[in-house]
């Protein structure tokens, strides 16, 4: 006679990470308890707002404890690439650690520009762990009127 078991719903997704994980390098994680974890644990990717007024558009990303020098902003092909890494702390000898969830390592953000963003004059500045991104508007970009005569 047969006997039932019973099924995990999860264990096709486990098996499917799995194999992608191995695709891209990273090692498997056996047994769900860690895999439910590492779920848990995001990939490090600083969050952005981007906003516009009649002048520029600007890109706010969320750097916190990246020093203004492990930054790089460039524009390259109407792209806007924003990389970096933010670096763990040494540990202590005398500091145990019990959990790290924050990430660390390299980052990167890109955006394609705006057909009326200007990419020649870009300008960015870091302070309170906020970068923040300035893409002027072009000339061509602002509304133009035009006087028509009527005959």
């Amino acid at each position: 006679m047969n006997s039932l078991t019973r099924g995990d719903p999860f264990h096709e997704l486990d098996d499917l990470r799995n194999r992608l994980s191995t695709l891209f390098g990273r090692a498997p994680i056996k047994n769900s308890e860690e895999s439910r974890e590492a779920m848990r644990v995001a990939q490090w990717a600083p969050l952005v707002d981007i906003s516009e007024d009649e002048k520029e558009y600007l890109i706010k990303a969320e750097l916190p404890e990246v020093k203004s020098e492990n930054v790089n902003v460039s524009v390259h092909n109407d792209v806007l690439s924003i990389t970096g890494e933010r670096r763990y702390e040494k540990e202590e000898k005398d500091k145990k650690v019990h959990r790290v969830e924050r990430a660390y390592g390299s980052f990167a953000r890109t955006f394609t520009l705006p057909e009326d963003a200007d990419a020649e004059h870009v300008t960015a500045e870091s302070k309170d762990g906020l970068l923040k991104v300035h893409l002027p508007k072009t000339d061509k970009a602002k509304p133009q009127s035009i006087d028509v005569k009527v005959h």
